[in-house]
């Protein structure tokens, strides 16, 4: 059977008894494209990404927007960290509702696309603000059309998170850190069975010894620069230690524990449209809030240090540019930052907590 996504469920009831967790990965493949093929030309201004912070496939999209400086092309709308069976809600705007789409529930997006809309309401999504209508939620399809899609309108010394000679090897990756790791923690999590976690979890931690492998002698996933790849690891490295290894069981080892992985993971969250984009209380208000039947108390821990994740790394020693010919993004936007009290960028080490 397939569940709904597990970014919104009804009534905080994620996993079926007896039965391993399978997600639903039917979402409106619509999409933004050069020639408007379905219907909706790049055009600037025309789209608003409505992505949680707290969710690891609305983050990707927040970090590629942000490294291809997609920010004056394509607004930023950003709903709470926790939802109810309904949708997410803009309650961190004024007045719980979304400044440009004039909404309070990401739901009303959905029913102007379908009235009868059937299925999850997800996070990312890309709204058409002409309309107020979702033009798509295909996160997997949505960041690499910000990268082929969107060229005219990014920055200059944007990367190419999708270099064409390395698109193969960048889908193998991709395809096989999305069954066993960035899916793989959801399959541990909501698992319904002792028999389905076992195999969920032995399967995971055999993607990330074979990705501690991997990144034992090399900077990044694929080639030397960082890719729509990294991006997509990363989201889920950055959860494991304050979600994934204690509020889902996935606990052979903490992220910290692997040092090739936390090496690149730290890699990565020191660099500018990674770390810069990660709200750790929002990540962890919306798991432990929302995800009721795994944890019917509602207690967001307060844990764990975060101040790790601003120690040196090491990494520059294997070679790689991280821009590979481009440059970092610039200071994040007025009205994009991050609470300061959510991250450890920019504090000083030591007794941090998220």
């Amino acid at each position: 059977m397939s569940e709904q996504h597990p970014e919104h469920s009804t009534g905080g009831t994620y996993t079926v008894k007896g039965k391993e967790f399978t997600r639903d990965t039917r979402y409106i493949p619509t999409r933004i494209t050069e020639d408007g093929r379905d219907g909706f030309p790049v055009e600037p201004g025309r789209y608003r990404l409505v992505a949680a912070r707290a969710c690891p496939w609305a983050n990707r999209a927040i970090i590629v927007r942000r490294l291809l400086g997609l920010e004056d092309a394509i607004s930023l709308g950003t709903p709470g960290p926790t939802h109810d069976a309904r949708s997410w809600t803009f309650d961190l705007d004024p007045d719980g509702r979304d400044p440009v789409l004039g909404i309070e529930r990401l739901q009303e997006a959905y029913l102007r696309r379908d009235p009868e809309y059937p299925r999850g309401i997800t996070v990312p999504a890309l709204v058409d603000v002409t309309t107020g209508a979702v033009v798509t939620n295909d996160y997997a399809q949505m960041t690499l059309d910000l990268s082929t899609q969107w060229r005219a309108h990014h920055r200059d010394g944007a990367p190419d998170l999708y270099p064409e000679h390395l698109r193969a090897e960048i889908d193998a990756m991709n395809d096989r850190v999305f069954r066993d790791v960035n899916n793989g923690v959801y399959r541990c999590g909501f698992a319904g069975s002792q028999e389905a976690y076992e195999q969920a979890f032995d399967r995971l931690f055999a993607a990330l010894d074979h990705l501690e492998d991997h990144l034992t002698t090399r900077r990044y996933l694929v080639g030397d620069t960082i890719t729509e790849a990294d991006v997509r690891l990363f989201t889920t490295l950055v959860r494991f230690d304050a979600v994934y290894h204690g509020h889902f069981k996935a606990n052979r080892n903490k992220l910290s524990e692997m040092p090739a992985l936390w090496a690149y993971a730290r890699d990565l969250f020191q660099t500018p449209g990674f770390g810069d984009t990660v709200d750790f209380q929002q990540i962890k208000e919306h798991y432990y809030v929302v995800h009721t039947d795994i944890n019917p108390t509602q207690i967001v821990p307060h844990g764990p240090d975060l101040s790790g994740w601003v120690t040196a790394h090491g990494r520059e020693s294997l070679g790689g540019r991280p821009f590979g010919d481009g440059t970092p993004p610039g200071p994040v936007r007025e009205g994009e930052r991050v609470d300061p009290a959510h991250t450890p960028l920019d504090r000083p080490t030591g007794a941090l907590r998220a």
